[in-house]
């Protein structure tokens, strides 16, 4: 009797394991995100039978990881991916769309929901946000003879500033990112988005070779006399680590830089993007992640779930300010302004600012604007030789 009772009781705990469908999800970065732990338990609760399976993947193998799991059909339910990838993954049939509704929509920041819709249909569920300023060192301000409580405004004073303080101190004037790495691009597309200017339109017709892309190009060559030695030696953390050290009066980064600048103990200040000649307003590159929901797994519906669950209320506001991220929505805004103003910048540069251009192969763009500014920085190419290129390649990869 006893044998019989456990080898039932064996076999209804294997049938009760065998009944929990696994939701598998890849989280990019070192660890779990900060309160995900919870978050998954509480949804578990809720939705009894499921179980979420995190993996954790390190920023530099996530991508090429998720992609190549999708693509040869053993697909992750959910991941975390750059919203620059939606496009792809929805033309070749990978992802399935998570529509917004307007409220759904209306509770995010201007733009936001365009960074994962393309064809008027949503492809991922916004969860990371990064907005740009403007750094500068106040103490390099002052040796040059400059205010130091007086950021640039304007492009012209940007260039302006950069060159005093080159030709007056031992620091160059502006960090100048043109490495080959990802964020050259989304550095260029600050100047672009401060000059109403865009890559590609709503219709998919490749705008780049405009005045508004042409001034900003133009502005980036005139600058760079003024940055640092070797500018294709540095992504925007390195330009960052030589404005810690001293060794560059301006910057253009993330919030984290303020959280940095404050325990090197630097005199500095934040300001909004100087702008360009046919700037609107306060602009900035909108950069998004996104959770992406996988076909084929079976559990799509559920992932859809956990995805919003996530990234809903205070819950994804917690997660972005222990990340030190831009929130995606206006939460409790004016309470963050009030308590830490060094965020001010960051929200008001969202209202003219831009989303990262969706292509159906965002490699190829980003290789092609990669190749566009390193060859003006490095005087391999004038502006307008330079635009007329990049424009006519990227033509293939829309």
């Amino acid at each position: 009797m006893a044998v019989s009772m456990l080898a039932l009781a064996s076999a209804s705990t294997g049938a009760f394991a065998q009944d929990v469908k696994e939701i598998s999800f890849i989280n990019c970065g070192d660890e779990l995100t900060a309160g995900y732990a919870e978050t998954f338990a509480e949804w578990e609760a809720a939705n009894p039978g499921f179980k979420v399976v995190p993996e954790i993947v390190g920023w530099g193998q996530c991508q090429d990881k998720v992609t190549t799991l999708a693509a040869a059909g053993t697909p992750v339910a959910l991941a975390y991916v750059g919203s620059r990838t939606l496009k792809q993954f929805a033309q070749n049939d990978l992802i399935v769309p998570v529509p917004m509704t307007d409220e759904e929509k209306a509770s995010y920041y201007n733009y936001v929901p365009d960074t994962v819709t393309f064809d008027g249909t949503q492809w991922g569920v916004p969860v990371a946000f990064s907005t740009k300023a403007l750094f500068w060192n106040k103490d390099l301000f002052e040796a040059a003879g400059l205010d130091p409580e007086v950021p640039p405004a304007t492009w012209e004073e940007k260039i302006a500033f950069a060159k005093q303080i080159t030709e007056n101190t031992d620091a160059a004037g502006y960090g100048v990112v043109a490495k080959t790495f990802d964020n050259t691009m989304h550095q260029f597309l600050h100047w672009v988005y401060t000059n109403d200017g865009l890559v590609i339109d709503a219709d998919g017709n490749i705008v780049l070779n405009s005045p508004q892309v042409l001034a900003a190009l133009t502005a980036l060559k005139d600058i760079v006399p003024y940055g640092e030695e070797g500018p294709t030696a540095y992504e925007q953390n390195e330009v960052r680590a030589i404005w810690l050290d001293g060794g560059v009066a301006m910057i253009e980064a993330s919030p984290g830089a303020a959280i940095r600048a404050e325990e090197a103990g630097m005199n500095w200040g934040v300001a909004n993007l100087p702008l360009g000649p046919d700037a609107k307003g306060p602009g900035t590159l909108l950069i998004t992640d996104a959770l992406a929901i996988f076909k084929g797994t079976g559990v799509e519906e559920q992932a859809i779930s956990l995805a919003k669950f996530i990234t809903t209320g205070d819950r994804q506001w917690d997660a972005e300010m222990a990340q030190g991220l831009t929130p995606l929505r206006p939460l409790h805004s004016d309470e963050l302004v009030a308590e830490k103003p060094y965020w001010k910048p960051f929200l008001d540069g969202i209202e003219f600012g831009g989303p990262e251009p969706l292509f159906t192969d965002y490699i190829g763009l980003q290789n092609v604007m990669i190749e566009m500014v390193q060859s003006v920085v490095t005087g391999a190419a004038e502006p307008q030789a330079a635009l007329e290129k990049a424009a006519a390649e990227l033509e293939q990869y829309k």
